[in-house]
């Protein structure tokens, strides 16, 4: 029996969020985790010369506005594997909108910017705002060229701190129990 890793549970011992990793730093596809699989796949290749900054993955036990888990990029000078699992504390949100999945008009798909508890390099960073212009600008260019083939029509809609950030997380978990029928 496998364990379906969108829904384990949000919050660690620590009280850090977890961020289940899906495409580590340095990989040049996007892997997507299949709950009914229990299993990795590839969604799409990225463009030539493209690969992610850092890992990428998701936040279980949340539901976002596009149906799916909240979508996270943890921003450390590390690099791990699919399905490792990461309790992090909030940086900041990417605020996105997009071409919706299924039918007509747009849909928010944010991206949560956060850090691991873990990462004694980054324990003084608290606020995506800390970062210099260049690096949010690069990370805004990246989600754009990232889905360049992908007919998403991404728009990029600004920053916000990591309040922000805990209250998306906040929301989306009460998206995922109502739902789920917590």
């Amino acid at each position: 029996m496998t364990t379906d890793l969108t829904r384990i549970p949000l919050h660690g011992r620590d009280g850090a969020f977890h961020v289940v990793v899906e495409s580590p730093q340095g990989t040049t596809v996007k892997l997507k985790y299949e709950p009914e699989l229990g299993a990795f796949t590839v969604s799409r290749p990225l463009v030539h010369g493209l690969r992610y900054p850092f890992d990428w993955g998701f936040i279980p036990s949340t539901e976002a506005s596009d149906g799916d888990p909240l979508d996270a990029l943890v921003y450390w000078d590390q690099s791990t594997y699919p399905g490792v699992v990461l309790p992090c504390r909030a940086l900041g949100v990417l605020k996105v909108d997009q071409k919706k999945k299924r039918g007509t008009g747009r849909e928010r798909n944010d991206r949560l910017l956060a850090v691991p508890v873990i990462a004694a390099r980054a324990q003084n960073l608290h606020s995506v705002k800390e970062l210099s212009r260049r690096e949010r600008e690069e990370l805004e260019h990246f989600f754009t060229a990232a889905v360049a083939f992908a007919d998403k029509d991404v728009r990029i809609l600004g920053w916000e701190g990591p309040e922000a950030a805990e209250r998306m997380v906040e929301e989306a978990a009460a998206t995922f129990s109502r739902k789920a029928g917590r």
